[in-house]
């Protein structure tokens, strides 16, 4: 197996792997994770299929995450895509000066990124989460400040709610700032809700899209079915989802019914599908992978060797339906008969079609 590469978005050349390697697992800063040695036997092991995107952030095990990746690429580090986040930072200690999106946390946490990093510069940095205070004029001028200071070379947004990226990638374009390049959001089969608005949105304005927990922190493996150990466990339930409804139950049962039919496994199958999912944008989606062992990234590779039919593609794209809520459905329901010339009447409290 292989991974391809592409570019991330259309709002700059950088070219990415088609599978990003997420790094929250390396290190115990969090009492869970990789020592050194696994780390560099994951890192090895996906460099040698081709990939070279890196994914870490100042938080990650207590700056642990960003000490192991620059030991790991300082050999070729030009190589390498690396990319960090700043916003909650790696002192752990809930100051708020060492927290926040705010201009002065962000210069702070890239000088203290780059001395743990061991580089001169980061070439991708994201706003980690919304601090829903900074205004996103300060945001934005913060990392045209960086991208002209050398420290970084491109800016992105994870975990943003869509008006606020909108607002962002429109005040760049206006003031001539480097521009916006890509977000960061949770999506796979079990959280499908940034189809929403963020990955349209995303789509439309030309933004890269980088999506994290492909396998909804281990659930969509179906290991917590047979008592195995994993995220679950290990860092007590954080960003893991669990067979909690029906819904959920569905989806997995349906995973690993593909996986049997398609005779590879079930994190295969969720990969594949949302492989799948990029084709139909316009500059593709990356799916950031974080493995604990080497063993786990290999079961995940496997799935650009994957190739789900129409009918399973389908037929995993229905059982994880969610609602979409106003005024998605509402579009939805009435978008056909507008779009056929039909004329829409408003009323107080209701829209019907004359």
């Amino acid at each position: 197996m292989t991974i391809g590469n592409q570019v991330l978005s259309r709002k700059s050349g950088l070219r990415v792997s088609q599978l990003a390697l997420g790094t929250g697992n390396f290190g115990t800063g969090w009492g869970y994770g990789s020592d050194f040695a696994e780390a560099r036997k994951i890192f090895d092991r996906y460099a040698e299929a081709g990939g070279f995107f890196i994914d870490t952030a100042d938080t990650y095990q207590v700056g642990q995450s960003e000490e192991f990746v620059g030991q790991l690429i300082a050999n070729d580090r030009d190589h390498f895509v690396l990319s960090s986040k700043y916003t909650m930072g790696a002192e752990n200690d809930g100051s708020i000066s060492k927290s926040g999106n705010s201009r002065k946390n962000m210069v702070r946490s890239v000088e203290a990124s780059l001395k743990r990093l061991k580089t001169d510069h980061i070439d991708l940095y994201w706003a980690h989460f919304t601090d829903e205070t900074t205004p996103m004029e300060e945001i934005m001028r913060g990392f045209e400040d960086l991208v002209q200071a050398g420290k970084i070379h491109y800016a992105g947004l994870s975990n943003f709610p869509a008006w606020r990226i909108a607002r962002a990638d429109m005040i760049g374009e206006l003031r001539g700032w480097s521009p916006l390049v890509a977000i960061q959001t949770e999506y796979n089969l079990v959280e499908r809700s940034a189809e929403r608005d963020l990955i349209p949105m995303a789509d439309a304005l030309g933004l890269g899209i980088t999506t994290w927990s492909p396998l909804a922190g281990g659930m969509l493996t179906g290991k917590y079915r047979n008592n195995e150990q994993g995220r679950l466990q290990g860092l007590g339930g954080i960003l893991v989802h669990s067979e909690q409804s029906g819904r959920k139950t569905a989806i997995l049962d349906t995973v690993i019914s593909i996986a049997t039919e398609a005779d590879t496994t079930p994190a295969n199958v969720a990969i594949a599908w949302l492989l799948d999912q990029s084709r139909n944008l316009s500059t593709g989606m990356v799916p950031i992978l974080g493995p604990r062992t080497l063993s786990q990234l290999d079961a995940t590779l496997g799935a650009l060797d994957v190739h789900l039919t129409q009918d399973q593609i389908d037929r995993l794209t229905s059982v994880s339906a969610f609602e979409r809520g106003t005024p998605h459905d509402q579009i939805q329901s009435l978008g056909a008969q507008a779009r056929g010339g039909d004329k829409i009447i408003r009323r107080a409290s209701f829209v019907t079609t004359a």
